[in-house]
């Protein structure tokens, strides 16, 4: 895997590395936190009753008033906003009128393009009261996410990364998705490098300062294997295991990492106390 300046690089995929300097950072400063911003906001509407539909209109409208668009909107022919995977779904559950029940959890994943940056991130929320198992599997979820992005540093490899999130969650008689990545992010939506959210320590490409990418991992409390609906995008787990998803974007820098995503009122993990 070779590397190039982003600054002068082509507006595409071009099979290399991303490096970004500080008009980077400051762009995806500025689209990372306000996709944190309105994923604390959805923490007050995620209730039993409330139709994902809704949250997704309610994200499209927060993004228009603040300039900016979600990168989904149309992206490859998905007509959504956001993507909202519920339960046994694994990733890019389609919102729609069908209203959230008592003890379901459902990842919301946003991405927002502002100046041109995207800023990608996504939480785990529990509707109303869930079942023990379900909180310990996002739990578990979470703290694998943290430890991987825990093992970014310059000079370190992508293979860190899923070295350490497999060693959080197998431990724990969990199951580490296969089929799906984090990826390069950036003035793209998905850019160079591939994050395996598996892997060996030491293996992979480098990590150099200036590399924006996410850590995504999808955690399932029975194996791995998914399958994609007929609708081209609901992932779900072929045993009908819970699933769970946290994200968030992050760069490499000279001393070790900066995510851009992190919540203002530090609600990354839930449970979500949201004062009233």
């Amino acid at each position: 895997m070779t590397y190039v300046e982003a600054a002068t690089a082509p507006m595409r995929k071009t099979g290399q590395i991303k490096l970004h300097g500080p008009e980077g950072f400051a762009g995806m400063r500025r689209a990372g936190q306000l996709v944190a911003e309105v994923l604390d906001l959805l923490s007050e509407h995620v209730q039993p009753g409330v139709p994902t539909e809704d949250l997704d209109k309610l994200v499209l409208e927060f993004a228009r008033d603040r300039g900016a668009l979600p990168a989904t909107l149309m992206y490859r022919g998905y007509a959504k906003s956001i993507c909202t995977s519920i339960n046994h779904v694994v990733c890019h559950g389609i919102p729609n009128e069908k209203p959230l029940r008592e003890g379901d959890i459902v990842n919301i994943d946003v991405t927002l393009v502002l100046d041109g940056w995207h800023g990608d991130s996504s939480r785990m929320y529990a509707v109303g009261e869930v079942p023990r198992r379900a909180e310990r599997l996002m739990d578990v979820t979470y703290e694998a996410m943290m430890a991987g992005i825990s093992a970014i540093r310059p000079g370190g490899n992508v293979g860190d990364v899923g070295a350490a999130i497999q060693a959080v969650v197998e431990p724990n008689h969990m199951s580490v998705v296969r089929d799906f990545c984090g990826h390069g992010v950036g003035r793209l939506f998905h850019d160079e490098p591939n994050v395996v959210h598996v892997g060996r320590k030491g293996e992979g490409p480098v990590l150099r300062p200036g590399m924006f990418f996410t850590v995504e991992p999808m955690i399932n409390l029975g194996r791995p294997h998914v399958k994609v609906l007929s609708d081209g995008w609901t992932a779900v787990t072929r045993d009908r295991s819970l699933s769970a998803q946290f994200e968030h974007t992050v760069a490499v820098t000279e001393t070790g990492v900066e995510i851009f995503t992190l919540s203002p009122k530090g609600l990354d993990k839930p449970p979500y106390r949201v004062a009233a």
